[in-house]
């Protein structure tokens, strides 16, 4: 699907770009759909793939692969850099530490950079922006119409995530903090807990799949500045290179046509 620099390009590239890139060649919890071999360094992407159409496991010719509109843009990073992309799948509270240890080289995630990350990591410019959205059951949509309503209730959240920062603003709220939007959606289903905070695209996501659930018109009032890429603190080459690689996704139109890929990808069943 993807076509790799030339062997010359990853040479000259491998000392300045690639410093500190990873050179293992499997993929923990699926591979990324569309990979293809590639000669010298490996670059190791940090993900969550719980989060269509961000990234998500989906069978592809009957294997188990990492797809989503992330791992495009990871493809395209790599590509660009003449490496081979190697996925790692993780919880989301996990990320930022196995970035700033090293053991995986960026991290695409939903990633918001907001102030208490930024301490932590540095980050590429914003490349995607996303509402919030409310997710109830079906029998519960006219009961958690506005947020007041969320006050008291019981909130599956996925940990660290921008989304706990919401629910902790709600009164009375009683918080159950999971790792990944899979099993939210579980407590969710069986009662549980009454309602999650999630991204709007990661919502209209499960709902299309998981019968039973729905959007609430209640609508969280929180103002973010978008999605950008983790990078380890003080990597300001990979910063660069990333940030010339999303520069040509965006003048192409391409971010929006992954978008509108991977979500048609998500709603098949």
């Amino acid at each position: 699907m993807k076509r790799w620099g030339i062997l010359t390009a990853c040479i000259l590239l491998a000392g300045s770009l690639l410093a500190g890139c990873g050179s293992k060649p499997s993929t923990e919890g699926g591979t990324a759909a569309g990979e293809q071999p590639a000669s010298g360094k490996t670059i190791v992407l940090g993900t969550s793939a719980d989060f269509p159409p961000y990234e998500f496991h989906k069978m592809v010719n009957g294997k188990d692969q990492i797809v989503g509109f992330d791992i495009e843009i990871a493809k395209e990073i790599a590509k660009d850099m003449g490496a081979q992309l190697e996925v790692k799948d993780m919880s989301f509270d996990a990320l930022l530490g196995e970035l700033s240890t090293g053991r995986v080289d960026f991290v695409i995630s939903g990633l918001t950079p907001n102030e208490e990350r930024k301490k932590q990591i540095d980050f590429s410019n914003n490349y995607y922006k996303a509402e919030q959205a409310v997710v109830v059951r079906e029998a519960d949509k006219d009961k958690y119409s506005t947020m007041k309503a969320l006050e008291g209730a019981s909130l599956g959240i996925q940990k660290g995530s921008i989304q706990e920062d919401i629910a902790k603003t709600i009164p009375g709220a009683k918080i159950t903090g999971l790792g990944k939007i899979s099993d939210i959606v579980l407590q969710l289903n069986s009662s549980r807990v009454d309602a999650s905070i999630m991204e709007k695209p990661v919502a209209e996501a499960y709902i299309k799949n998981v019968k039973g659930l729905v959007i609430a018109d209640a609508v969280p009032d929180y103002k973010e500045d978008g999605y950008a890429i983790g990078i380890k603190k003080g990597n300001t080459e990979l910063v660069n290179q990333i940030n010339k690689t999303l520069d040509r996704l965006n003048s192409e139109n391409k971010i929006e046509q992954y978008v509108a890929e991977a979500s048609d990808l998500a709603a098949q069943k």
